[in-house]
């Protein structure tokens, strides 16, 4: 006779939210670094994120903090990886993510940046990569510099491209952004100091420290073995989408994580053995997370955290999450900024919320807009109900 599958709910899944993502009030963090360690890695697609997913999980949020970690220290890394996102990594991870995922996204973004210069401007790799000693010529004397005096330095980066050829929204911008993205990716050079304040896209470029090599297939386990332990447990769909690897390789890495099968609502699953019993029972908790959080974007599979009826207010179209509320392991609505920093929620539950929850949702918007101070930040995309809140 054989044991039977363990069945892990999805009330057991959203219990261990709080704890393992840093939410509740008794687990939040010391440092920006053991956010990231928590969580494998911070969304960094939009600049804000970073820092907004690090006040949330944070017993004191301080911006000078993880400045020091990103710029100062380094213990923080940025790096072009998983699915093609940027990604804000502990720097002791960053091999393990360089040779599992960022490796092979370099080298697609290498080729086809190669394509496009060699077919409209006709340089070949030779002018490619005596452009690249150009640049790490610039960076080693002057140190942290704009892309702006970069091209001044190399104006081989000034040359232009032509993209939508034909097409009313026709452009012809210089190769500048996509060359120095392109050796960021390779990581031979990466970004400094935001240009303006914390929440600004715009970044200067330093000198990179090169990561050691490692194996793919072993750097492909260790990987899946860690977002078992942050995010398990997951589907193989749920590991395939957040690496971006093929159903191979993520079937590869799962079969050397040690992990066992178990069962969800939706259907067969990964699960660490020391993970198998049940969690305890959590504190009550609320969170406002930002738009891109790496909880929600956790996982291809969301309803067992967010209703079906909410995804289309919270969502945009391409499945990317704005800003939410959180409640005990669930989004109950949404939040926004608006222009004078007033902090706005908007729940989304049927009948409302509870007084504990609502009070505990207050708090944390009081403690957003203190964060946020001075400091407006302008969405990269837009959600319908962020996007209403905001007026």
């Amino acid at each position: 006779m054989t044991n039977a599958r363990r069945k892990i709910t999805a009330e057991e899944r959203r219990a261990r939210l709080g704890a393992r993502h840093l939410l509740a009030p008794a687990a939040r963090a010391n440092t920006p670094e053991a956010v990231a360690e928590a969580l494998l890695g911070l969304h960094a697609t939009d600049p804000a994120t970073v820092y907004l997913a690090v006040a949330a999980r944070l017993k004191d949020p301080s911006v000078p903090d993880l400045e020091r970690a990103l710029y100062e220290d380094r213990t923080l890394v940025r790096m072009l990886c998983m699915r093609r996102t940027m990604f804000v990594v502990p720097r002791e991870l960053a091999p393990v993510v360089d040779a599992s995922a960022a490796r092979a996204v370099a080298a697609r973004e290498r080729r086809n940046l190669a394509k496009v210069i060699q077919e409209q401007l006709g340089f070949d790799g030779r002018w490619f990569a005596a452009t690249e000693d150009a640049v790490l010529a610039a960076l080693r004397r002057r140190g942290e510099v704009t892309a702006a005096q970069l091209a001044d330095d190399v104006p081989e980066l000034k040359s232009q491209i032509v993209q939508s050829e034909g097409k009313p929204y026709e452009a012809r911008p210089r190769i500048t952004s996509r060359f120095l993205g392109v050796m960021a990716a390779e990581g031979r050079i990466r970004r400094g100091r935001p240009l303006g304040t914390w929440a600004s896209s715009q970044f200067r470029w330093i000198s990179a420290e090169p990561h050691p090599e490692l194996p793919a297939d072993e750097a492909k386990a260790e990987l899946a073995t860690r977002y078992l332990a942050a995010f398990g447990p997951a589907t193989t769909e749920d590991v395939k989408w957040w690496t971006g690897w093929t159903l191979t390789d993520t079937r590869k890495a799962l079969a050397r994580t040690g992990a066992v099968e178990a069962d969800l609502d939706e259907g067969p699953c990964h699960v660490l053995p020391a993970h198998l019993e049940a969690p305890a029972e959590p504190e009550p908790w609320a969170a406002l997370l930002p738009a891109l959080d790496p909880t929600p974007m956790g996982w291809r599979g969301r309803d067992w955290y967010v209703d079906a009826d909410h995804k289309a207010e919270l969502f945009d179209t391409t499945g990317n999450i704005g800003p939410s509320v959180w409640w005990n392991g669930r989004v109950v609505g949404g939040w926004a900024q608006r222009a004078d920093g007033e902090i706005v929620t908007a729940p989304l539950v049927k009948g409302g919320l509870p007084r504990e929850a609502r009070a505990a949702i207050d708090a944390e918007a009081e403690r957003l807009a203190a964060f946020f101070g001075d400091v407006r930040v302008k969405p990269s995309f837009r959600t319908p109900l962020e996007r209403r809140l905001a007026g």
